[in-house]
């Protein structure tokens, strides 16, 4: 049985900023993305919460990323804001992208955001219900370094590419989140096996000669499995379209791994859609939102995206998350 120590997420919080910080980030970038942290933990997705401060702080000591970066703002149009990241972490250029987004949806029914120059922005649903939590309809991008192969070919040339859309509620809460990758599973999820020295199910991912394997290192210099076949390639393509190519970030292609310390900065991209419903339905989309989601939960066992993760983030509310005591013992020793 492996151990586990109960932490509060005000406690991950804490320990993930004191780590980030120690490792020579910026109080102002280290902030949010501990925030993001604690959040990750208590929606039950560990492989993208605690586990990754080593990471961050090998990152920023290697200098794959800039810890002291200072994102820079700009409005090119009304609704449109543009981050450069400067190659800093995703999170705080996200932050301050949102602080003129929101207002601008608000008032003009619709704005987007557009991150370059970016890093690895965690959960992307954590930053889409940011949006729905401001009563907004939030849908998000981000590429990632290559990993998905195109139909046909064997070589990735797009990455496992996630987007998320996150609808509010009247109560500014997230009423409904999708929040998926354009693979079978998160690239994170390979490389924790591969940590572990677990085999990963069949399915999952593909050696570099596009065959199927259970090996994670295997697959780690192979290839993801897309969701759904060339429907999964299709996904990848159309977020790479959205947070790369809309962005001015650079391709999956061409971006340095999140992992390791080879390749420097990936100066990957994020792209955000922020919509006022209230501006294009009428005044009705809170009774055909509550209409969808009744169609869904009147069915016995049938369940939203985004249900697990809130049941999650309910219980961590109360009574902490149990976090891996190996991976603690790590990010302590960061500090």
């Amino acid at each position: 049985m492996i151990a586990t120590e109960s932490l509060s997420l005000s406690e991950i919080e804490d320990l993930a900023f004191r780590a980030l910080v120690n490792a020579g980030t910026s109080e102002e970038n280290a902030r949010p993305l501990a925030v993001a942290t604690a959040m990750t933990e208590a929606d039950g997705v560990a492989s993208h919460g605690l586990a990754y401060i080593p990471i961050y702080a090998q990152h920023v000591e290697c200098g794959k990323v800039d810890g002291t970066a200072k994102p820079v703002v700009t409005l090119p149009r009304p609704a449109v804001v543009t981050v450069d990241a400067a190659t800093g972490f995703a999170h705080s250029a996200i932050d301050l992208g949102f602080e003129k987004l929101i207002p601008l949806a608000r008032e003009l029914g619709v704005a987007v955001l557009a991150v370059n120059n970016s890093y690895n922005c965690g959960v992307l649903g954590v930053h889409t219900q940011r949006l729905a939590q401001a009563g907004l309809l939030g849908i998000g991008f981000t590429n990632a370094p290559a990993s998905i192969a195109p139909s046909g070919g064997a070589k990735p040339v797009v990455g496992t590419n996630p987007f998320s859309i996150s609808a509010p509620d009247a109560d500014g809460n997230a009423a409904l989140l999708i929040d998926q990758s354009a693979s079978t599973i998160a690239k994170s999820e390979v490389m924790k096996h591969a940590r572990e020295g677990r085999p990963v199910p069949e399915g999952w991912v593909l050696d570099a000669n596009g065959q199927p394997t259970t090996d994670p290192e295997a697959g780690l210099k192979g290839s993801m499995v897309p969701s759904g076949g060339y429907k999964g390639v299709g996904i990848a393509l159309t977020v790479e379209l959205m947070a790369a190519a809309m962005a001015g970030a650079a391709l999956g292609s061409v971006a340095s791994p999140f992992s390791g310390t080879a390749g420097g900065p990936p100066k990957t991209g994020q792209f955000f859609i922020a919509i006022d419903p209230q501006a294009t339905s009428g005044g009705l989309f809170q009774d055909k939102l509550a209409e969808l989601i009744d169609s869904v939960r009147s069915q016995d066992g049938a369940r939203l995206p985004g249900d697990g993760r809130k049941k999650c983030r309910e219980g961590a509310a109360k009574k902490g998350v149990a976090v891996n005591a190996a991976l603690l013992e790590k990010v302590r020793a960061l500090l």
